[in-house]
């Protein structure tokens, strides 16, 4: 189950590391549809929908990257003077009552959405609008790649519970977390 672990965790760091490129993108393209506006008073509703676009992907693709670096919100209060065990246990608990099911559910419930857009060739409605299925289609990949996350921190926290590998929820930043996997799949370096 580790391997499978590690698999996800690996995806969803190199789809998130991706998504980088995504924020640089939509920053460019505001920027220089803001300046085709001011400097030449011409503007275009596409390239609007794709900075839309853009930053739905990003937030859609990065939210299990989001949960592989420990970066979720988190409400401390009371877990945070909880033993790192109890801590673990409210980490499991939670994955496996809300977090798996949620993702499943919209995942699973926004597919006819995608398929309904995609069969009618939705386009925004808005003059010179893009067709919206790429934009619907992130919603499920999105939740899928979260509820894969949410299934590999679960089962990281039931092996450090077995004592099998080091307190995942301990943030590190993203070259420790990478050489910690390489060496737990018996890379010598």
């Amino acid at each position: 189950m580790l391997g499978l672990s590690r698999a996800i965790d690996w995806i969803n760091g190199h789809i998130g590391r991706l998504a980088y490129w995504g924020v640089l993108i939509a920053v460019l393209i505001s920027a220089g549809n803001a300046m085709v506006r001011y400097v030449f008073d011409a503007s275009s509703n596409a390239w609007l929908e794709i900075q839309w676009y853009l930053f739905s992907a990003v937030f859609l693709l990065c939210a299990g990257y989001t949960l592989l670096r420990n970066e979720h919100v988190r409400i401390d209060v009371i877990a945070g003077r909880l033993s790192k065990r109890t801590q673990t246990w409210i980490d499991i608990l939670g994955s496996a009552l809300f977090l798996l099911p949620m993702a499943a559910v919209i995942g699973w419930l926004s597919w006819p959405l995608v398929a309904d857009s995609y069969l009618r060739h939705e386009i925004s409605g808005d003059a010179g609008g893009l067709l919206r299925w790429p934009v619907k289609i992130l919603i499920p990949i999105g939740f899928a790649l979260l509820g894969l996350q949410g299934l590999s921190e679960l089962i990281k926290r039931v092996a450090f519970l077995m004592g099998l590998v080091p307190d995942p929820a301990e943030k590190r930043p993203a070259h420790a977390a990478a050489a910690v996997s390489s060496r737990s799949e018996g890379d010598p370096s």
